[in-house]
């Protein structure tokens, strides 16, 4: 079991990890998800021992290690920007973990050659990392932590190099490969989508602070506040501040949302409405949808999917529908909101109401 206690990390002036309190346990795939300078790379350096915290402490099946130097962790690391032995062949490079605790031939080339067949690195077996595209050594250094058998396996952003083929494939082989081993793994990404095909558990992480951990498809089905429903949105989610008397969420143009049953006792007032680019829709989805009048800014076709950016008053929408559709720049189109998906949060960003088995 790997735990954080209290942990901060500060940089001159600069707070990057702030009072993260985290435990994950052996066995376990743990998604750090958040944007870009949200504190993933720094967690994943602090559970490494690379760096150490300014504050609290970091256990490890109940040792303090937060002294420890790395090279004294049983801990196996993959970067976004690969690092391989230059001077090794690849079937080295894999081999390299291996040798270093005394596994016998056989047991290693079994090893390297089952990572090798995984990483579709086969074929390559005998070449220098420098001589492969960087997707190939990027598959080297991966299989290298793979075999390595650590007790702790960190990955930050890993697959970002590989082409989309070989990613999404990876991204469904990874989840088998982690449950087997028994190890801690923590994988970082940015992307929502990446968490969800994962699985798992899940932190997200803004401005160094973790805003929620738990299995992934709870935390987005259930934010526990507004920032990670917005951490855990791509496209971002769509939100409208509204009013709330007595059982129903008023909207512009005598538009009104009924109020779900959760919140009908709660007291009337402003309140931020959260649902998902999905859940915005072209074609009444049930007999409980409102439909709402919206202005289309711009249409982005995909090819089986089109993302039509909306203005409604005040709100940007993106809405996520099906099939091609070509709207013009300024055509009014009527959407429908489905209340079954709403996600609600009061003045201060917490969450006061969400459907756990509906806002998939």
């Amino acid at each position: 079991m790997l735990e954080f206690r209290n942990v901060s990390k500060q940089v001159g002036a600069e707070i990057h990890i702030r009072d993260v309190s985290l435990t994950l346990q052996h066995g376990t795939l743990n998604v750090l998800l958040g944007p870009t300078l949200s504190g993933k790379t720094s967690l994943i350096r602090l559970m490494a021992g690379l760096d150490k915290p300014t504050s609290g402490s970091i256990w490890f099946d109940g040792a303090d290690v937060t002294g420890v130097a790395p090279q004294k962790r049983n801990i196996a690391m993959v970067f976004q920007q690969f690092i391989n032995y230059p001077a090794m062949t690849v079937y080295e490079n894999i081999a390299s973990p291996l040798r270093v605790a005394g596994q016998s031939r056989e047991q290693i080339d079994a090893k390297v050659r089952e990572a090798a067949e995984l990483m579709r690195l086969g074929p390559y077996l005998d070449r220098t990392p420098l001589s492969l595209s960087g997707g190939q050594q990027q598959r080297a250094a991966l299989a290298r932590a793979i075999v390595k058998n650590a007790s702790i396996v960190l990955l930050d952003e890993p697959l970002a190099n590989l082409d989309y083929k070989l990613r999404e494939e990876l991204r469904a082989e990874l989840p088998r490969i982690f449950a087997q081993s028994g190890s801690i793994f923590v994988y970082a990404t940015t992307e929502p989508t990446e968490a969800l095909l994962l699985g798992g558990n899940t932190a997200t992480l803004s401005e160094g602070r973790v805003t929620q951990f738990g299995p992934t498809l709870d935390v987005f089905r259930a934010p526990a506040d507004l920032l990670t429903a917005r951490t855990f949105s791509d496209p971002p989610l769509n939100t409208i501040v509204l009013q709330k008397h007595a059982d129903r969420f008023l909207l512009d143009g005598g538009v009104a949302l009924p109020v779900p049953a959760t919140l009908l006792g709660s007291a009337d007032g402003l309140y931020t409405i959260g649902f998902q680019p999905h859940h915005l829709s072209l074609e009444r989805p049930s007999a409980e949808a409102v439909s709402v009048p919206a202005r289309v800014v711009v249409t982005e076709i995909t090819g089986s999917e089109s993302f039509v950016h909306l203005l409604f008053a005040d709100a940007r929408w993106v809405m996520l529908a099906p099939g091609i559709h070509d709207f013009e720049a300024d055509t009014m189109v009527d959407v429908f909101i489905d209340p079954r998906h709403l996600m609600v949060f009061d003045q201060t960003g917490r969450a006061v109401s969400t459907n756990l088995k509906e806002a998939a």
